[in-house]
C-alpha cells in the first residue's frame, strides 16, 4: 500500500458487531465509484478512544463512523461539529477537515431523506415513538426542515420531556410529551407516525404497543429498523392504506450521506441497496 493510498481509508468504531452490513454497503459503493477506498470495522473500547482518534489523524484516514459507545464521547476530539450534530450531542460521522476532524450526525438527515421520497416534511404534524438516539437525530433534522409540530411518545417522562425541552427551546420547533401507557392512540390530524424505538430489530413478530385503527391512508408510517425491513409495525400501516418507509432506505441514505461527505462523490444508492439486501439475505 502506497503512502497516497493510506488517504482513502474510512472506519467504523463502537462495540463489536458480528459482521457490519455498512462496510459491505460501503465497499460496493466504493467499487461501482472506482474508487479505491477501503472501509474499515475497527473494535475500540473506551479508554482507547483518544488513542484511535490521533491514530486516524496520524495515519491520514479520511474519516469514519462511530457507533454506541462512542458517539457522545468523540466529540471533545474533534475540531467542530455541524449545527445538527451539535443540537443532538452526538456524532456519527466524522470528517477530516485540515489537520483534524468535524463530526457530523447522518441519522436524522438520512431519514428525512428517504421521507421527502414520498412526502415533503414542512408544515406535517409528526408522533415520535421513543426519545433515544435515533429519535433524538429525527427529531432534530425535521425541526430543522420546518415541520408544524412533533409530539414525542416515551415511556419515561424525563428522558422524554428533556428531548421536547430542546426542541421546543433550541430547534425552535413546537413540540410536546405524550406519556406511552399501553396502545399509544395517534390523534386524528397526524400526518407522519415514526417507530424510533429498538422494537422489532431481529424479531419480525415484535409489536410496537399502538392502537392500530387509529392509523389512517394518507398517514405515512416510517420505522428505523432495517432487520426486518417489513416490521409489524409497517405490516399493520399498510394494511390501514399508510405510506410505509422502511428503514433500510434510511440507512442507505446515511451511508449515502458518509460517501458524499468523505469522497465529493454522488454514490449510487440503488448499488448500495442492493448491498445491503445481499448483506441481509432478502
Amino acid at each position: 500500500m502506497t503512502d497516497e493510498s493510506l488517504q482513502d481509508i474510512v472506519c467504523c468504531m463502537g462495540q463489536p458487531v458480528a459482521g457490519n452490513p455498512t462496510q459491505f454497503m460501503m465497499e460496493h459503493a466504493f467499487l461501482a465509484a472506482g474508487l479505491d477506498w477501503r472501509y474499515l470495522t475497527l473494535e475500540v473500547g473506551p479508554d482507547e478512544l483518544a488513542a484511535a482518534v490521533a491514530g486516524m489523524r496520524a495515519m491520514g484516514f479520511r474519516g469514519g463512523n462511530f457507533t454506541i459507545p462512542h458517539k457522545v464521547a468523540v466529540i471533545k476530539h474533534l475540531n467542530g461539529l455541524s449545527e445538527a450534530a451539535e443540537l443532538m450531542g452526538a456524532v456519527n460521522c466524522i470528517h477530516r477537515v485540515d489537520d483534524g476532524f468535524e463530526g457530523e450526525n447522518t441519522d436524522g438527515k438520512g431519514f428525512v431523506q428517504s421521507l421527502v421520497e414520498v412526502t415533503e416534511p414542512a408544515e406535517k404534524r409528526v408522533v415520535i415513538l421513543g426519545a433515544g438516539g435515533a429519535a433524538r437525530a429525527i427529531a432534530v433534522e425535521l425541526g430543522l426542515s420546518g415541520v408544524a409540530h412533533i409530539t414525542v411518545v416515551n415511556r419515561t417522562v424525563d428522558r422524554g420531556q428533556d428531548l421536547v425541552d430542546l426542541l421546543n427551546d433550541r430547534v425552535k420547533v413546537s413540540a410536546e410529551l405524550a406519556a406511552w401507557e399501553g396502545d399509544y392512540r395517534v390523534e386524528e390530524g397526524t400526518d407522519i407516525v415514526i417507530n424510533a424505538t429498538s422494537i422489532g430489530l431481529g424479531d419480525a413478530a415484535a409489536r410496537v404497543p399502538l392502537d392500530y385503527a387509529t392509523l389512517s391512508s394518507g398517514m405515512v408510517a416510517a420505522d428505523v429498523i432495517f432487520n426486518p425491513p417489513k416490521t409489524v409495525f409497517l405490516n399493520e400501516a399498510e394494511r390501514r392504506g399508510c405510506t410505509i418507509l422502511d428503514g433500510l432506505g434510511m440507512l442507505v441514505n446515511q451511508g449515502v450521506i458518509s460517501f458524499k461527505i468523505w469522497t465529493g462523490v454522488d454514490p449510487d444508492p440503488a448499488v448500495m441497496r442492493e448491498a445491503l439486501e445481499e448483506y441481509l439475505e432478502l
